[in-house]
């Protein structure tokens, strides 16, 4: 079974119906969606002219079978704590709601499907990159 865990890049380019990321999420079984990258959404929607729609949409997107919100737990935080340390280490940051990302991709054994190529500087993590 196909699990991933999206980026908020990955939403987006599924709104704006990229042909990859339709195909992706048309193909796989479970999609996560993390806390951090809901706020993201959110975020980006506030105060915009299509605020209420975009709402209705991602709730639309949300009431699918197939998506499912994760939590943060202290389980994650730990994972967290290791990914931050790791890339401290190499010299090389990325932003903190990233790292939050890939911690709650690996503690759920989900592939992160993203845009960013940051993420492969992660051990560990596993990127989707089917489709």
């Amino acid at each position: 079974m196909k699990r991933i865990l999206i980026d908020t890049n990955a939403y987006a380019a599924f709104k704006r119906t990229d042909p990859h990321a339709l195909q992706v999420f048309r193909t796989v079984e479970y999609i996560g969606i993390n806390i951090v990258v809901l706020g993201e959404l959110l975020g980006g929607f506030k105060g915009g002219s299509k605020e209420a729609k975009n709402k209705k949409e991602l709730e639309q997107f949300l009431d699918s079978p197939r998506v499912y919100i994760i939590q943060m737990d202290e389980e994650t935080a730990e994972f967290y704590a290791k990914i931050y340390w790791d890339l401290k280490k190499k010299g090389k940051p990325i932003p903190s709601n990233d790292i939050w990302l890939a911690a709650s991709s690996m503690r759920h054994g989900l592939s992160l499907f993203t845009y960013d190529e940051h993420f492969n500087g992660i051990g560990g993590l596993i990127l989707f990159n089917e489709g």
